[in-house]
């Protein structure tokens, strides 16, 4: 067998799909090669739509990423006679996760890439022991606190983490001073408790709080610059501030506030100046080279789902590679291990907290054509990582499921 197989199927995100890529040299398969089956698990969902027409809809959020981290590990299995193989399973989105991912255990799947949100990861739980999950959607901080599962790592950075990664940045530039909108979403809650965690952790100060509670208008209409040009600097009439902290998960007012608050003031958080695991304006430590090879594969730019998917095929690959196992709990334990070093493109080795299996990395700080800093911020020290300045240290960690 030469060269690359594919099997596509359009429309995935309305079905379930299969997706299996193996990249290979050579005529044959030696016996003695090792397969490393991989198993990419998620559901359909409307994409959110964003609220500039300059960002179209992701359909395919994360499998692109899987499929080139999937080249990216063949390459080096090529020389150690490893063969990846990745199946992309999509599950309706009334389809009962538990039952499909039984099905998929006993069928001798082990080793899992989650791209589903917490409420279906947390349903997981009790599941087929002896499966390694990696997640790359979910940042919820339960999933790394008291909810958490032995056999999931977190590729995404938690909600805490890019928190604490704009709290550092805003303490840097002594911008003490803040306010927070809120949108109405539960998940725009869940990243607002985090902002509060790091706005008291970085010593910073909440001047005032507000509710953006508004449902998503007719913004294309001929009036619409008009009408929040009125409506915007009546509600962001704040006491004095530094910096507008937005809390809105799914794009929904987080851009109106820019040049249309009261004051000329900042925006950062969900909009503005944006913390982020990855950014399409990310172009240091070599970073330039996957963004084009990515925007070759997939035809667009590289999100967050997809980076984290991309990470995930490339920490299997790293274990498989150092222990000659696809055994979930030799790779499991090398990611948990001193012994990885995974390169993420972010000036530094990436690796697993033993006491809540997050990645610990760095925190990109993106503006909208312009990456401005990268935390953690010079002058937070730590006496194991400065990363783990960022998010739960582990005398803070509520998980009780991991053992080192």
């Amino acid at each position: 067998m030469t060269g690359i197989k594919t099997i596509r199927r359009s429309g995935f995100l309305s079905r379930a799909c299969t997706f299996v890529l193996l990249l290979l040299t050579g005529t044959a398969i030696a016996a003695d090669a090792l397969e490393i089956e991989i198993t990419y698990l998620g559901r359909a969902g409307e994409p959110i739509i964003p609220l500039s027409l300059l960002d179209m809809p992701v359909e395919d959020n994360g499998i692109p990423g899987s499929v080139l981290g999937l080249k990216d590990s063949q390459t080096t299995g090529n020389f150690l006679n490893h063969i990846y193989k990745l199946d992309h399973v999509i599950l309706e989105p009334e389809e009962n996760l538990a039952e499909r991912f039984k099905k998929l255990t006993n069928n001798g799947a082990k080793l899992f890439i989650a791209d589903l949100g917490a409420a279906d990861l947390q349903s997981l739980k009790n599941l087929s022991a002896d499966a390694l999950i990696l997640n790359v959607q979910s940042m919820d901080d339960s999933l790394r606190n008291q909810n958490c599962d032995a056999r999931v790592l977190h590729l995404p950075p938690s909600r805490a983490m890019v928190a604490d990664a704009l709290a550092q940045y805003l303490a840097w530039k002594r911008w003490r001073e803040v306010v927070l909108v809120t949108g109405r979403h539960a998940q725009d809650k869940l990243y607002a408790n985090s902002l509060h965690r790091a706005i008291e952790r970085y010593g910073l100060k909440l001047v005032q709080e507000k509710n953006w509670t508004a449902e998503p208008g007719a913004r294309r209409t001929d009036s619409g610059h008009h009408t929040l040009q009125q409506e915007v600097p009546v509600f962001t009439r704040f006491k004095e501030h530094d910096v507008v902290l937005v809390a809105d998960e799914r794009d929904e007012f987080g851009e109106y506030l820019t040049y249309r608050s009261t004051s000329p003031r900042p925006v950062a958080g969900t909009q503005g100046l944006i913390p982020t695991a990855w950014h399409r304006t990310q172009e240091q430590w070599g970073a330039t080279q996957i963004q084009r090879r990515f925007t070759k594969l997939a035809g667009r730019t590289m999100t967050e789902r997809d980076y984290a998917a991309w990470l995930a095929m490339r920490a299997f690959s790293d274990a498989v590679t150092n222990t000659s196992s696809a055994d979930p709990s030799v790779v499991r334990e090398f990611l948990l291990s001193d012994k990885l070093k995974l390169a993420g493109f972010k000036g530094a080795p990436l690796s697993f907290r033993q006491w809540n299996g997050q990645l610990r990395q760095p925190v990109l700080l993106a503006g909208p054509r312009m990456l401005v800093s990268v935390s953690p911020q010079k002058g937070f020290l730590h006496e194991v990582s400065e990363l783990d300045t960022l998010g739960y240290d582990k005398p803070e960690s509520a998980c009780t499921d991991f053992q080192e």
